[in-house]
């Protein structure tokens, strides 16, 4: 006696092309095994969240929205909820739902995803209830997990001959230059190469003291690292609010243009399966921000209408006069610090206030050992980090210059600690 299952296999030819979800059958798809040919399926972009057209979230426009709506290269970051189900299993149907929408705004625009999940995704099948807390058990349920959202990735995109490539960091490959350079490159040549590139935090290798924190945070420097035009966080609210969106006289927030916007919000932490909450949506949306890369905030399931026209959600502005250059970005936000100087008062008026370089004379104290040319915390005399810069002398040299008067040095030593080209500050944040 044949099953419903049987029968629908047989219909299948290549039933090893055949996955089962809870009873069902779902046809997969062999993954491409030559370029994308845009011959793709036409796809239209999903509807909305059912009810959406209820939530303040919808229906806003702006010029900053219209130009997120056309922008030609955008990251797009998925939260670990919009990933996986109830069970901790990565959820196909809300990955095809997500694919679909990618598929149809690469119609008009290069996309770059960066995923969340992995440890959310293994925990299922290494019989776990609840997101592990001790670093050994996380690793391994993110060992697990990646396979498992590579391959759901794989399968969805394959339904429009998309190949995908995985691109797996940690905070110590974004902190190293040289690094950062090769992740940036291979991120480039995938787009030339008509693949989509996928990034995640390499979870089973960063140490609890040497990681990311959130992919909301890996998000924003990928934005800034591969020049994105626009920053989309999606994730399981479909905006910020000035409070719990679930308490009556909660106040949506359309858009932000400075920290002034924010003063009355209070944003909460990580749900059961990811890390980060809104806190840790908004702290990355200024970051992106602060790199010129604008922002916009809402759910996974209102990510039709995000990438259709971007009038949902919550969007960032950026501030063109306060804006970073490439290199200070990757200083302030990304760059391992080797050491770091203590300043006196004076010494941080100066740089606080931009275009002035760190002399000697306003050095109190040297920190740790370190060679000329590596990146160091720039400490106030609260001993509060007010930024970070490229140091110009190795740590012995400069203990026994700090305190004097560039004109009391030698010839060969007069120069500025850190030079104004190669400091970065903390002051002026959106």
């Amino acid at each position: 006696m044949t099953t419903e299952k049987d029968d629908q296999i047989a219909q299948n030819p290549n039933h090893h092309l055949t996955e089962t979800l809870d009873g069902q059958v779902i046809p997969a798809r062999p993954l491409p095994m030559q370029p994308y040919s845009d011959h793709a399926p036409d796809v239209e972009f999903p509807a909305p969240a059912p009810n959406a057209g209820e939530s303040m979230a919808m229906g806003h426009d702006s010029p900053l929205r219209e130009t997120i709506r056309d922008a030609k290269r955008i990251v797009v970051k998925i939260g670990s909820s919009s990933l996986t189900g109830d069970d901790f299993s990565v959820d196909p149907r809300k990955i095809d739902h997500i694919v679909d929408a990618i598929q149809a705004r690469m119609e008009r625009s290069d996309v770059i995803i960066v995923s969340s999940g992995a440890v959310a995704a293994g925990m299922k099948p290494l019989g776990l209830t609840s997101r592990p807390q001790d670093l050994a058990t996380k690793q391994a349920a993110a060992s697990v997990g990646q396979v498992h959202l590579a391959y759901e990735w794989s399968r969805s995109f394959a339904r429009y001959g998309r190949t995908v490539g995985q691109v797996l960091l940690t905070a110590s490959d974004a902190g190293a230059r040289d690094r950062a350079r090769n992740a940036q490159r291979t991120i480039e040549r995938l787009r030339h190469m008509r693949a989509v590139p996928i990034v995640n935090e390499n979870d089973t290798v960063a140490t609890s003291e040497m990681h990311f924190g959130d992919n909301d945070r890996l998000s924003a420097l990928v934005a800034h690292l591969t020049g994105a035009d626009a920053l989309f966080l999606l994730s399981d609210v479909d905006g910020l609010y000035d409070k719990n969106p679930a308490e009556p006289d909660a106040s949506f927030v359309s858009e932000v243009r400075t920290g002034k916007d924010l003063k009355e919000v209070a944003a909460g932490d990580g749900g059961k399966v990811g890390t980060g909450g809104m806190a840790s949506k908004v702290s990355a949306a200024r970051l992106a921000a602060r790199g010129g890369v604008p922002v916009l905030l809402t759910s996974a399931d209102n990510i039709g209408p995000a990438l259709e026209d971007s009038r949902v959600g919550t969007v960032f502005h950026t501030r063109e006069e306060r804006r970073l250059s490439a290199w200070k970005f990757w200083a302030l936000y990304t760059a391992d610090a080797g050491g770091a100087l203590r300043i006196d008062e004076g010494a941080m008026k100066a740089v606080t206030r931009g275009g002035n370089s760190l002399l000697a004379v306003g050095i109190t104290e040297v920190v740790g050992e370190f060679r000329a040319g590596e990146i160091l915390d720039i400490v106030g005399p609260e001993s509060t980090i007010i930024g970070r810069g490229e140091v110009n002398f190795d740590s012995t040299t400069l203990r026994s210059i700090i305190g004097k008067h560039t004109d009391e040095l030698p010839s060969e030593l007069q120069r500025a600690v850190v030079h104004a080209d190669y400091l970065s500050n903390y002051a002026s944040r959106v």
